[in-house]
């Protein structure tokens, strides 16, 4: 072949390449070998009918100073009037768990306050929904829709979930419509982050926005694992750390609210803390991860079932303790009256004891029995159902009536009294007592993660 030829062989051969390109510009539907190529749509095809979006409208009280309702004042400095309610509208998701009874599991602040709760489906139904129950500690809600024509999806198994797994989140971010990420598990067990009172998170780096809340995180089966409900991130957008309630919790608490429309915890009547490489140490054990207990409350379950200070809790019916914020999450979901088996350590030997969950005896007190100073607040104590259980000593301040003295005071709502004129007020009984025959108060309060002194005069 001549230099010519060859030349002129090689501007075909570079023509033809250059062309080339418009025959790749999409994915061939199998590999070389014929093969289809990996999808998950047929599986999502299946699922993302379950998954709605929640719309809700409703009104909330705008809290004024109290000048502004004085005529005087408003007539002076001629105050306009105000609206005492705003609208508030939120945007999230939830997933239908039972077509026949038209049940949608969702977050609890997706519904919260809601007056108005409208559902959209997949085939753009949109269907009016009732609030069933709705759980704040753990932010699950229950609604129900009309059963027309839904379909529902296949429940998991949470607990047989492992770091690596891969899930899929669907739900309505940003209001966009559903919208489907795809991501690994990263985490699990996740606990201490202060978002709900009772935290056991799946975390995962599959994109959870503002708007997927509620909404479904999903195996690569198609079923069910957890529900969206968090993120972590200081802009307010997605940076690979969303967290998921687990459906195994979000199931046991879907219950209780069709049943009795609130959650019904019970108690053990003990209190614990970690196992800390120094403590195992200290008490000669190998064991990694448990709960130790430091207090047993007499008359407790706990109490006659034998257990004692220095019993280390591995296990809650078969279910592994890993700390003490484990052992309060799964005794946060015990029945009342259910039988548990608890397995534990003692001087370094195993046993096994059994307890029969009791219905939790809630003191509460209205303020103007302690103190005029404190009217319109109702007052408790702390019992072992509440988050703050174990973590502080205090009375808590449970309701605040509109325009009551208290409130005028500036306590609020979930306010810690944990000292009253410098004396400590683990119990109601130790508040009346340190504010009996006192003009002044001088409380010591905890709000949530702040503390602040009150002087009330």
């Amino acid at each position: 072949m001549s230099k010519l030829h060859r030349l002129t062989l090689a501007a075909v051969l570079l023509g033809a390449l250059l062309s080339a390109p418009t025959l790749y510009a999409a994915l061939p539907p199998s590999d070389s070998q014929g093969a289809p190529l990996p999808t998950l749509a047929p599986m999502l095809e299946k699922v993302t009918p379950a998954v709605v979006n929640i719309a809700t409208r409703g009104r909330v009280r705008v809290q004024e100073n109290p000048f502004f309702n004085d005529p005087f004042f408003r007539h002076f400095f001629d105050v306009p009037t105000r609206p005492r309610e705003r609208v508030t509208q939120s945007l999230g998701s939830g997933v239908i768990v039972d077509a026949q009874r038209g049940y949608v599991l969702t977050n609890h602040h997706v519904v919260a306050k809601a007056d108005e709760i409208t559902v959209t489906l997949q085939d753009e139904r949109q269907l009016q929904a009732t609030l069933i129950g709705a759980d704040p500690d753990t932010d699950v809600a229950v609604i129900q829709v009309p059963a027309e024509r839904l379909v529902a999806i296949q429940m998991g198994d949470s607990d047989t979930l492992r770091v690596g797994d891969f899930v899929v989140a669907i739900g309505n971010p940003f209001g966009l419509g559903q919208t489907v990420t795809s991501g690994i598990i990263s985490a699990l067990g996740r606990s201490g982050l202060g978002i709900e009172g009772y935290e056991d998170f799946i975390q995962t780096d599959a994109s959870i926005n503002p708007g997927n809340s509620g909404g479904a995180l999903v195996s690569l089966r198609g079923e069910l694992v957890g529900i969206n409900t968090a993120i972590l991130s200081q802009s307010g957008g997605n940076i690979g750390i969303g967290f998921a309630i687990p459906i195994r919790m979000a199931h046991g608490i879907m219950e209780q609210l069709i049943a009795h429309g609130e959650v019904r915890r019970g108690k053990l009547g003990a209190q614990a803390q970690d196992v800390t490489p120094p403590l195992a140490q200290a008490f000669g054990i190998e064991q990694q991860g448990g709960a130790v207990v430091t207090k047993v409350l007499a008359g407790s379950p706990a109490d006659e079932a034998g257990l004692q200070v220095g019993d280390i809790i591995t296990a809650i019916n078969d279910k592994q303790v890993r700390d003490a914020g484990t052992l309060r999450n799964t005794v946060g979901l015990l029945r009342i009256g259910e039988e548990v088996r608890l397995s534990i350590l003692r001087s370094g030997k195993p046993l096994t004891l059994r307890a029969r969950v009791a219905e939790p005896e809630t003191a509460q007190h209205e303020g103007q029995a302690i103190h005029p100073r404190l009217a319109g607040a109702t007052l408790a104590e702390i019992d072992e159902g509440s988050p703050l259980y174990g973590q502080v000593e205090g009375i808590v301040v449970i309701s605040l009536e509109p325009g009551s003295a208290a409130l005028a005071a500036g306590l609020r709502q979930g306010d810690v009294i944990v000292s009253a004129n410098r004396i400590p007020t683990p119990d109601l009984q130790a508040l009346d007592k340190a504010l009996r025959g006192s003009k002044s108060l001088l409380l010591n309060i905890q709000r949530g993660s702040a503390a602040l002194f009150l002087y009330i005069q």
